[in-house]
């Protein structure tokens, strides 16, 4: 019989006779019953629950440590089981002091994320702590707080948090030996410089990675007043929400195609919403390099506040977001007569690949992993020599900077800063052509077109970008046939070019608009062919390269329109290099107007605030470089004499 024949009456009486046939069980079995131990009316989550940490070989603590407002700052505290007397390591951070810990395993190495793992089999006591305002501590979160004082009217910023922070763990962690190191990358390596300021006495050693030290001259937010736009999600990101905020939407996969859609920078950010965050309101009033960024940069404070703490200032050769920082801050303080405490650490890395794997740089491979060597061979030695007492093998150097082409640590007992360096001009040349003697005349020419801007990397160019980590090793072939960008190349190298220090892009040129942009690369063009490495053959390696904004050529706090047709210089510092071109490679120089859409479009005519530049204001220009009467333009190197080596 098929139940959809039933009618009503049947289906009831069907669903009794099941009813009663259930509560007739088989003889032999009880009827079932409810005992008070199957009744539950509470969460099935317990209100605290406590892993079993037994079989842990470590303790860790979650306290909130007062400062001297009253503030109270999350901080994990993770001790290894059984220790006394051993040193502390502290990371202040405003990336969650609780995700340091990535993993719950019962072993202090594995449980630490990947950068404090040795320092873990080192037997350290790790300390996070969350900045002001940030995930678990209170008070409110400013970004990059700047120190007491005219910007900050308050009595605490991130050097007396830090202080307080220190004090209050030489007291209450009795593990402890009483003595603190301070370590941190990008945001963090700024959170260490700010701590050198005015230091605690305990605290004894530091290493400030990547730090952000002149947000407005080089770091995160610009590089000599042209924006780096694709950072406009770190705003959202960091100060939308006290934990992580969201990125920007994107209409599209390719960020060139939605930021030139978007117009100017301004435009995109509003139209995002961004005017409801008070950090972005003063970072779009302060375009130029007013009191507002002079006052806060740490190149300026540090040599004011020297303190005694020896610190290692440390960065990446090909540092894609804080390529500026660390080298300034150490040339700041050893040219005010600080090197004694202060050494210069430069690896082949890309930005915080010092506390990952260091394999290789994108296409460049090393013979070992150069991060992992450097920490267990070098930074932790000289961390436990002031924490610890331990002897060192050999004195840090004032500077050890990585040779990428030997593939070696070079030592340098006196490395020069910029100010001090000796520079050799290579010419621009007619025909396009490069070289160390005078040029014999002309110019060169091309069209900027806002509306078609030299991409820096392949297109598309997601968001979400893998390229973005090695995108300064990026081969520059993609561009050298576009009209807008201008190929310089020596003849053939036939005896080696050692440049050890900060190249200086000096250009003269005229152009038909009264504002515009000028990108320097300095690359090393490799042998159109190589057997062992193929993919290397013909590869245009970027060493060397930045961008200037025109109207700041007189002045970075005065700004001032570009007279149209007239030649102006325009000199700028690019970043510190160590590396040889060899014999069987050429030098190249590329000379273009747009890099995007990492920096922002400069519109080429003069607008008093470039975030807010109309569409009408967009417009193309022709520009010359010059290499005769009306300037010689050049790459001023420093062509080094010679070079102690650490093999």
């Amino acid at each position: 019989m098929k139940t959809a024949a039933l009618g009503p009456a049947l289906v009831s009486l069907a669903c009794l006779l099941s009813a009663a046939a259930f509560a007739a069980a088989p003889a032999g079995q009880d009827s079932a019953k409810v005992t008070p131990d199957m009744i539950q009316t509470a969460s099935d989550i317990p209100a605290n629950w406590q892993t079993p940490q037994g079989s842990f070989d470590y303790v860790k603590r979650d306290v909130m440590i007062p400062m001297r407002d009253g503030v109270k700052l999350h901080t994990v505290i993770v001790i290894p089981k059984h220790a006394h007397d051993r040193p502390m390591l502290l990371e202040r951070t405003p990336y969650n002091a609780s995700g340091f810990m990535n993993d719950n395993s019962p072993h202090m190495a594995d449980a630490v994320w990947s950068g404090d793992k040795d320092w873990a089999n080192d037997g350290y006591i790790l300390v996070w702590q969350d900045v002001r305002g940030k995930y678990g501590s209170e008070g409110k979160y400013i970004m990059t707080r700047p120190p007491v004082g005219p910007l900050n009217p308050t009595t605490t910023d991130d050097t007396t948090d830090a202080w307080d922070t220190i004090a209050w763990l030489v007291k209450n962690v009795p593990q402890s030996n009483g003595k603190v190191g301070m370590i941190g990358s990008s945001y963090d390596g700024w959170t260490v410089a700010m701590a050198l300021l005015h230091p605690h006495p305990a605290l004894k050693v530091a290493a400030p990675e990547s730090p952000m030290i002149d947000g407005w001259m080089g770091d995160d937010w610009y590089h000599y007043g042209a924006l780096r736009q694709v950072n406009l999600d770190y705003f959202t990101e960091q100060t939308t929400k006290k934990g992580t905020g969201e990125s920007v939407p994107r209409e599209n996969y390719d960020d060139y195609t939605n930021f030139l859609e978007a117009g100017s920078a301004g435009a995109y950010a509003e139209a995002n919403g961004f005017k409801q965050l008070p950090w972005w309101n003063r970072f779009a009033a302060h375009p130029a390099y007013d009191a507002f960024w002079q006052l806060q940069a740490l190149d300026r404070l540090l040599p004011q506040h020297p303190s005694d703490v020896p610190t290692m200032w440390l960065q990446g050769l090909w540092d894609q977001e804080d390529i500026y920082g660390a080298v300034h801050a150490w040339e700041a303080l050893d040219k005010a007569g600080h090197g004694a405490n202060n050494h210069l650490v430069i690896g082949p890395w890309w930005h915080s690949q010092i506390n990952r794997d260091g394999w290789n740089m994108g296409p460049l491979k090393w013979p070992g992993n150069t991060t992992a060597e450097f920490r267990q061979q070098v930074i932790i030695p000289w961390f436990d020599h002031y924490l610890r007492g331990t002897s060192l093998a050999r004195p840090l150097p004032e500077a050890m900077i990585y040779n990428p082409v030997e593939q070696r640590w070079d030592s340098f007992a006196h490395w020069k800063p910029a100010s001090e360096q000796s520079l050799t001009p290579l010419y621009l040349q007619a025909d396009m052509g490069l070289g160390f003697g005078q040029p014999t005349g002309g110019g060169d020419s091309y069209v900027s077109d806002p509306a078609k801007p030299v991409p820096y990397l392949p297109r598309p160019i997601p968001q979400k970008n893998d390229r973005w980590r090695t995108w300064l090793v990026a081969d520059q072939r993609f561009v050298a046939d576009r009209p807008d960008v201008l190929s310089y190349t020596t003849p053939v190298l036939t005896s080696t070019v050692t440049v050890q220090g900060a190249p200086i892009a000096d250009l003269f040129a005229r152009t038909t608009g009264t504002d515009g942009d000028f990108v320097v690369k300095l690359i090393d063009v490799y042998p159109g062919t190589d057997p062992a490495n193929p993919q290397m053959g013909g590869y245009e390696l970027p060493v060397s390269l930045d961008i200037f904004r025109g109207r700041y050529r007189k002045s970075f706090a005065d700004p001032s329109a570009i007279p149209a047709n007239v030649v102006q210089e325009y000199k700028f510092r690019l970043p510190t290099v160590n590396y040889e071109f060899k014999p069987g490679h050429r030098i190249m120089v590329q000379v273009q107007s747009s890099l995007f859409p990492l920096y922002d479009r400069n519109p080429q005519t003069w607008v008093p605030n470039i975030l807010f530049a109309r569409p009408s204001d967009y417009q193309k220009a022709t520009v010359t470089i010059e290499h005769g009467a009306d300037g010689r333009s050049a790459v001023l190197l420093p062509v080094a004499a010679g070079t102690t080596s650490n093999h």
